[in-house]
Order: C-alpha cells, then sequence, then structure tokens
C-alpha cells in the first residue's frame, strides 16, 4: 500500500512539473525588441487574432513582424509620455468592433470561442492608438498643405487633377450567395500583398480583368463612381479596400497607385450609354453573339440596327450624371473611352449579357470638386509616409534577437 501511494504522488508531482514546464515555455521570450519580450504565448495568440479577422498568407511571419512593431510603436509612445486612457481605449474597441457592424462585447464574446484573450485585442487596438498619437505629435506640424498644391492636384478651374491605379476583383451577388460572397469578399479586403491579391483576382474575379489579375489602367479618379472616390482618395499604393458594394455585385480594389494628372480632366455633369441585352447570359453562344455585334458597330446609334426587330426593352440609349447610374455600370464605363464596348456585366439574375457601349461624356461647367476631400487625402498621403519612414528607421535602430 505504501508503495502505491508513493507511487502516486511521484506521479502526481511529475505531472505538476511538466505542466509547469510547459507553462514556463509557452511565457518564455519568442523575440526581444530592445529592452522588451515578446512572449511565444503573444505570438500564439496574435496568429489565432490573424485568423479571427480573416487574414490570409504566412500568419506565423506576420504575427512576428506585427508584434515587433508594436514593441516599437509602444516604445515609441512612453519616450514621448503619451498614454490611452480607459475611455479612449473603450471607443477604440468600439470602433474597430464597428466595422463589422458589431458592439465590442460582441466581439470579445466571439474571440473567447476562438480562445483569443481579451487581453489581446485590447492591446492590438491600444497599440494602433498609441501610433496614432506619436504620428500626430511627432509630424503633424510638419504637414503643411498649400493651397498652390491643392489647386494642383485638383486642376484649373475646380477640375479634378488626381488620376488612380487601381486593380479589381468584382464578384456577382444574388439572393442565393449573399452570405458566401460577404465572407469571401472580407477575406480578399484582408490580403496584404499584390501577388495575392492578383491571385484571388484570377480565380474569383467576375470582371474582364481578371486575366491580369485585376490590373486596371490609370484613370482620373473623376470617372470612377461618385461613391467610390472618397474611398479611393483615402488609399495608400499597396493598400486593399474593404468590400464595396456595387449592387448586384460586390467589389474589393488594391490601389497601386495615386498621382497628379499632367493636365486637367474634366468633371462630368452626364454620361451617355448603351445597354443592348443579349439572352443566355455568359454562355459560349451569348458571348459569340457580343464579339459579332462589337465587330459591327461603331456608334451607339449603330445599336438601334442591330435591335431592329426585337424587343424594345433589349435596347436602352441612357443620359444620367454620374451619382444616378448603378455603380457596378458605372465601374465599366469608367474603363471605357467613347464608343468602346464592354460584356463583363450580366443582368442580376445571370440571364442576359449586357452589351455596354459608352456614347459620351458631357463636362460639367463651373463645377467645384470638394477641396477638403482633396486636401485629407493630401495630408493623409504624407503622414503615412512619414510613419512608415519613422518606423523603419526605429527598426533599423532597434535590437531585435529572434528566440
Amino acid at each position: 500500500m505504501t508503495h502505491k501511494i508513493i507511487a502516486a504522488f511521484l506521479s502526481l508531482t511529475l505531472g505538476l512539473v511538466g505542466t509547469l514546464a510547459s507553462a514556463q515555455g509557452l511565457f518564455s521570450p519568442a523575440i526581444k525588441v530592445n529592452d522588451s519580450a515578446v512572449t511565444n504565448y503573444e505570438l500564439d495568440q496574435r496568429i489565432k487574432f490573424l485568423q479571427f479577422i480573416n487574414q490570409l498568407g504566412d500568419l506565423e511571419t506576420r504575427a512576428r513582424n506585427d508584434l515587433v512593431d508594436d514593441r516599437l510603436k509602444a516604445q515609441a509612445a512612453a519616450e514621448l509620455g503619451i498614454t490611452v486612457g480607459a475611455d479612449q481605449l473603450a471607443a477604440g474597441l468600439e470602433e474597430f468592433a464597428g466595422r463589422a457592424n458589431l458592439k465590442a462585447d460582441e466581439v470579445i464574446n466571439l474571440m473567447a470561442q476562438a480562445q483569443i484573450d481579451r487581453q489581446t485585442f485590447e492591446d492590438f487596438v491600444r497599440n494602433g492608438l498609441l501610433w496614432r498619437e506619436v504620428v500626430q505629435l511627432r509630424f503633424r506640424g510638419r504637414v503643411q498643405i498649400s493651397d498652390e498644391e491643392v489647386d494642383a492636384a485638383l486642376g484649373a478651374g475646380g477640375q479634378a487633377g488626381l488620376q488612380v491605379l487601381l486593380s479589381e476583383i468584382v464578384i456577382p451577388l444574388n439572393n442565393q450567395n449573399q452570405a458566401q460572397v460577404q465572407d469571401l469578399a472580407s477575406r480578399i479586403s484582408n490580403l496584404t500583398t499584390q501577388a495575392a491579391f492578383e491571385d484571388a483576382a484570377r480565380r474569383f474575379s467576375a470582371a474582364g480583368t481578371r486575366a491580369n489579375g485585376g490590373r486596371m489602367q490609370w484613370l482620373p479618379i473623376n470617372r470612377l463612381p461618385p461613391a467610390l472616390q472618397p474611398v479611393v482618395v483615402e488609399m495608400r499604393p499597396g493598400e486593399i479596400s474593404d468590400p464595396v458594394p456595387l449592387g448586384n455585385a460586390v467589389a474589393v480594389f488594391l490601389m497601386r497607385g495615386i498621382d497628379e494628372l499632367p493636365a486637367p480632366s474634366p468633371k462630368f455633369a452626364a454620361i451617355e450609354y448603351g445597354i443592348l441585352r443579349i439572352p443566355g447570359g455568359r454562355s459560349d453562344a451569348a458571348l459569340a453573339q457580343a464579339q459579332s455585334i462589337r465587330d459591327r458597330v461603331d456608334t451607339c446609334d449603330d445599336l438601334y440596327a442591330i435591335n431592329k426587330g426585337g424587343p424594345d426593352e433589349a435596347l436602352t440609349i441612357t443620359a444620367a450624371q454620374p451619382g444616378d447610374i448603378p455603380r457596378s455600370v458605372s465601374l465599366e464605363l469608367a474603363k471605357l473611352d467613347r464608343h468602346e464596348v464592354s460584356t463583363a456585366l450580366t443582368s442580376p439574375d445571370g440571364s442576359q449579357l449586357y452589351f455596354l457601349m459608352l456614347c459620351g461624356r458631357t463636362a460639367a461647367v463651373n463645377e467645384e470638386v470638394s477641396r477638403e476631400d482633396v486636401l485629407n487625402a493630401l495630408r493623409n498621403r504624407r503622414l503615412a509616409s512619414y510613419a512608415d519612414g519613422y518606423l523603419d528607421q526605429l527598426r533599423s535602430e532597434a535590437v531585435i534577437v529572434e528566440q
């Protein structure tokens, strides 16, 4: 009996030692950043957090890099005496949760189900708030945007002078696939590289640009749908947008470049376009018919002859203000010059192929583009540039040791 008691005691003792050793390893340093350590536990938590927000790719490498950056940002904030109060943190948590139309408590409960601690969520948000304050304090005074710079970006006479280089992924949406499409678009919006975005475009996009990874040509920003312009003008090169609803599709955009136009580009009061609806959706027969029509038409007026004898509702020639045009149509028109054609769209139920032709654009006269939008875009781009450079400097000066 005595031997059995001793054996049981030794078994229990060895089990506790093993558990303590495992816990000790979990909380041992994975990375040292100057005098601060990132533990294996924090690394494991950040990986789970990235999975929770639908990040793709090499999550361990991403987590390591992010945690190193977080330490550097926190150290920079401490040197400047910057802290985040409880109310500020609570507002930050709500702001983050609000992006998914949730409350902070709801996000915390969902994270708990994924074995993510509340502290991990709070640390992520706190570091973002700290860095925002660091950037504002260090660089806000340097960002002085002159009236001349705003004028140059706008162009003469209040005409838009910005052009953008975008890549696109457009995913058709209907009542049956709404949840799946929203989830896919959310995952795409969390991609972190152009290569990953282009791979997703080839796999999932229905746009005509899918074959070349979704890459569009340079476009004057005022050609884009009006609701999309403020979203795009705030993006930095390399940034991927949140999902953008287009009516019967959802789009995600990658910003590859933004620049000033060498010459002013007019804002448009009206856009005239024609849609010829071809039965069969994206079937081979419908696409072949569209190609045959493309070979026979030079202007929108030619579409009337093509539809002669057919149902009147099959052809519409419309002149509308840019803001009144459906977003999916407006986005396709943005890629077209006068009398050019797109066959990238279908009717909402997919039963008809849209033969879309741009008839022409009518320039607006004396219509003011928002100077405030352009001013904010220029200021944010410059602040972002300063912030990226400062973080690179902090990294180069830091002692970073991988354990």
